[in-house]
């Protein structure tokens, strides 16, 4: 079977590995472990319960799953069987359970039992959905309106359907952004795998087909097939593209088993199972694992791991020079991209170099652009969106005008501009700012939250820092610094302030703070800014009266204002957990 490289489909790449490679280790989870054929199997079967169950070609699957083998199943199934699997917010409430599912048009909806209950409270709204499939775990029991998942993976549907693939098939990643409801990313295959493959552990030919696939399994390969473990949960877009990423070139995707993300945990699957590449999410999981190892660094033996590759927050250069300390060897790649523009930038970190925190050398096909659409000069200082060009989503799911603002033509050729600012030095590198639509308007200058927190998440007395601009009579709008403290004692508001102008300018600097036991980041690194800012007003007395104070951005910093209560939980939970 051949496959022009206009048609490139994940389930055709896969089916190629499963037959190529029919014992090798394709998923694990604690002891459960699957090879490619047993993983072949049950998204066949699964992908069969499906069809028989009148989904047609297109039809929306929603994953309502912790990270977990029925994660990659349903994702393989919904791709045999040309469906269009869609990610789910595991932490969403109901109305944005209902909205979401809602949006995206679902037909079939796969959940894990303990979200039976959430489930149960709105599927009577949801008339589009056909089949609930109920993965199980100890201690519950099916719902009598649901099917159990196992059934479907073990045994399969009737038969009379015929598979009808194509590169034109669909992921949706559903992102919240920073603001507004969830927007459905559309991603066609033949896009999604051409973006992938280009970085790949293994490159097939750009205009290959199936069989050059096969060939090129079975020749020399210029890295082993990886063993991965994605740190993020596979709902979002920076767990899910590389663990596909990894299977695609015929790896394993092993995942711890807890709920949380756990350092410790972490790496002992890393050193108990030779793990050779990893996901995070910058220093929300890079610190408490570098915490770990400088507690006691004789336990693990992590020289199997040679590649560590992050997105989504800052990864601080000292964070980067403390796992390089631990294991020489690794590389450590740290991009810039979003669900609707992969690989905008990177920065490459090694024992011989390590690369600035939040500093990234632009590719070939990423440029910034100025509000008015004109391309910024590098060297000018001048901010502007960073765009990507070249394969792409297709847009917004049922939203024009989003796609319209987000997918650019600009002179004759479409641009990705998902909205993060930044400037551009003479050499080409990319210092990113943040995102506009949380920008800090002070005095009229623009203040973007996340150069603040590259510096602030540098400073010793600091796990964690978020920024935020609460009304100032004077000058619109000050910062406030929401700090998550890294020992008992929180830094004072004046050293962090001394701290962040050694890097910014004076107006920058944070002139209030607000200390939280968790800024309580999403699993995959996005804070609530809306959520912090209100904590923010009500911790210094400003949601009632509506003003601030009125001192100026000159004025000594006032101390800290009492600790604000950030809703407790976990760290970001991820890997194998989500």
């Amino acid at each position: 079977m051949t496959s022009p490289v206009s048609n490139w489909n994940f389930a055709d790449v896969w089916d190629v590995v499963a037959d190529t490679f029919p014992d090798r280790l394709a998923v694990m989870q604690g002891p459960r472990r699957m090879s490619w054929s047993e993983l072949d199997l049950r998204a066949a079967n699964a992908a069969s319960s499906l069809r028989t169950s009148g989904l047609k070609s297109g039809a929306k699957v929603a994953q309502y799953l912790y990270n977990c083998p029925e994660y990659i199943e349903v994702v393989y199934a919904c791709f045999k069987a040309s469906l269009v699997p869609v990610n789910t917010n595991y932490r969403y409430s109901e109305s944005e359970l209902l909205y979401l599912w809602d949006n995206c048009d679902a037909e079939a909806v796969v959940f894990h039992a303990s979200f039976a209950l959430r489930v149960e409270a709105i599927k009577d709204k949801l008339r589009a959905v056909r089949l609930w499939l109920w993965v199980a775990e100890e201690g519950f029991d099916c719902p009598p309106w649901a099917t159990p998942y196992e059934d479907a993976a073990m045994s399969g549907g009737s038969s009379g359907w015929e598979p009808s693939r194509s590169g034109d098939d669909l992921l949706f990643i559903y992102t919240g952004g920073t603001t507004g409801m969830p927007k459905g990313v559309m991603w066609r295959q033949d896009d999604l795998f051409d973006v992938l493959n280009r970085t790949g552990g293994v490159r097939y030919p750009k205009d290959g087909t199936l069989d050059d696939v096969r060939a090129t399994l079975r020749g020399p390969l210029r890295h082993p097939p990886g063993r991965l473990v994605p740190g993020p949960p596979l709902m979002h877009g920076t767990g899910l593209f590389t663990a596909m990423s990894v299977m695609a070139c015929a790896g394993s995707i092993l995942m711890p088993e807890g709920r949380h993300f756990d350092p410790v945990a972490l790496l002992d699957l890393i050193a108990a199972e030779r793990v050779t590449e990893m996901s995070i999410v910058g220093d929300a999981f890079a610190k408490p694992i570098l915490a770990a190892l400088d507690a006691d660094p004789a336990r693990w033996d992590i020289s199997s791991l040679w590649l560590i590759v992050s997105s989504g927050v800052i990864w601080s250069a000292e964070t980067k020079q403390g796992l390089l300390r631990h294991n020489p060897r690794l590389v450590l790649v740290d991009t810039l991209g979003s669900s609707e523009a992969i690989g905008i930038a990177r920065s490459t970190s090694t024992s011989s170099r390590v690369s600035g925190t939040a500093g990234f050398s632009l590719g070939a096909d990423t440029v910034v652009i100025s509000d008015d659409g004109r391309f910024v000069e590098p060297g000018s200082g001048e901010r502007g969106m960073v765009a990507l060009r070249g394969r792409g989503p297709i847009g917004y799911y049922k939203d024009e005008t989003k796609t319209a603002a987000t997918f650019r033509i600009i002179d004759g050729e479409r641009w990705s501009v998902p909205g993060d600012y930044a400037t551009v030095a003479a050499d080409g590198s990319l210092q990113l700012l943040g995102r506009g639509s949380v920008c800090i308007n002070s005095g009229g200058e623009k203040i973007f939250p996340e150069e603040v927190e590259q510096a602030l998440v540098t400073h010793r007395g600091v796990a964690d820092a978020v920024v935020v601009g609460v009304p100032d009579d004077r000058f619109g709008e000050m910062v406030v610094a929401v700090v998550e403290p890294a020992g008992p004692e929180a830094p004072a508001l004046a050293d962090l302030a001394e701290w962040s102008r050694r890097t910014l300018a004076g107006y920058k600097a944070p002139r209030r703070l607000v200390v939280v036991d968790s800024v309580g980041r999403s699993p995959s690194g996005k804070v609530d800014y809306r959520r912090l800012r209100d904590l923010a007003l009500e911790s210094l007395g400003l949601a009632a009266r509506g003003e601030s104070d009125p001192a100026t951005p000159e004025a000594a910093p006032s101390e800290a204002a009492p600790s604000g209560a950030a809703p407790s939980g976990a760290a970001p939970s991820g890997g194998p957990a989500s």
